[in-house]
């Protein structure tokens, strides 16, 4: 897969935010059918328009898809986050049940029905939206979620931490993002908050009703099974892919995998309309 040129551009939009005005960044893949069924990409806690590299264009080819991809608030080349701005415990909640819609209204999706693919960060809040906003949505595919925090994913971010303050990887982020230190710090820091250690979305997650995909390596770094294996019990439409040879990005560790169960997902949905 190849990287998207740290040069490259897409164009942004404007939504209103805490009542300030961001923009935030968004690219489009569009199949030749205009009725084909869109897909949503929703990025991980580190991750931008390009962090997915040309996965998001593989998977609409594949299965007739029309695509969208942004960089929320704060990443990518979205309006950075201001030095003093601290992030809200329940940042998951506000990206899910206001920045999100906000977006799509902005784009004139707010009559859509789309997909949603949401890695990490990302799928807790595709969860949380499809929990919001059942209406809105025709189903959900959720990689390497979180539902609650495990001791493994604190232990996980610290190892993170680590790393960025002793190797390239501010480096590496600094590709992909305006300001790598905002990104990396507004994530590391709100995990690693003890008061975080609360957080939990299982009582959201029981007011999902549509098809939910439930996707995770088990060799992944950052969370047990547990957290799928919880979404499967709290909502009964949902299936589960477990992927050997798999850590915390199963669309770059077994992306073909990845691509069948979404086509699975999509097309039973489509199959119900």
């Amino acid at each position: 897969m190849t990287s998207l040129p740290a040069s490259a551009t897409h164009p942004t939009i404007q939504i209103q935010r805490a009542g300030q005005p961001v923009h935030i960044e968004y690219q489009w893949i569009d199949a030749p059918d205009t009725q084909a069924p869109l897909l949503i990409f929703l990025h991980e806690g580190l991750g931008s328009i390009s962090t997915w590299r040309d996965w998001p264009r593989q998977v609409c080819q594949q299965l007739g898809c029309r695509g969208l991809v942004t960089s929320r608030y704060g990443y990518g080349q979205s309006t950075p986050r201001t030095p003093d701005e601290p992030r809200d415990l329940q940042y998951l909640h506000q990206e899910a049940e206001q920045d999100l819609p906000a977006v799509l209204d902005a784009l004139g999706l707010a009559q859509k029905r789309p997909f949603l693919y949401g890695h990490s960060d990302g799928g807790s809040i595709a969860l949380l939206y499809a929990a919001a906003f059942p209406e809105r949505v025709a189903a959900i595919a959720v990689a390497a979620p979180h539902i609650f925090v495990e001791d493994m994913t604190v232990q996980g971010i610290h190892v993170a931490n680590e790393a960025y303050r002793t190797t390239n990887m501010k480096q590496r982020l600094g590709r992909h993002h305006r300001d790598p230190d905002s990104v990396f710090f507004s994530w590391s820091d709100t995990w690693l908050t003890p008061a975080f250690r609360d957080w939990n979305i299982e009582a959201d997650v029981a007011n999902i009703q549509c098809p939910v995909l439930a996707i995770q390596g088990k060799q992944d770094e950052y969370g047990t099974l547990e957290q799928i294996r919880g979404i499967q019990r709290l909502t009964r439409h949902t299936d589960l892919l477990v992927l050997d040879d798999c850590r915390h990005v199963p669309h770059r560790d077994q992306p073909q995998a990845v691509i069948d169960g979404l086509k699975g997902l999509i097309t039973n949905r489509q199959a119900t309309y």
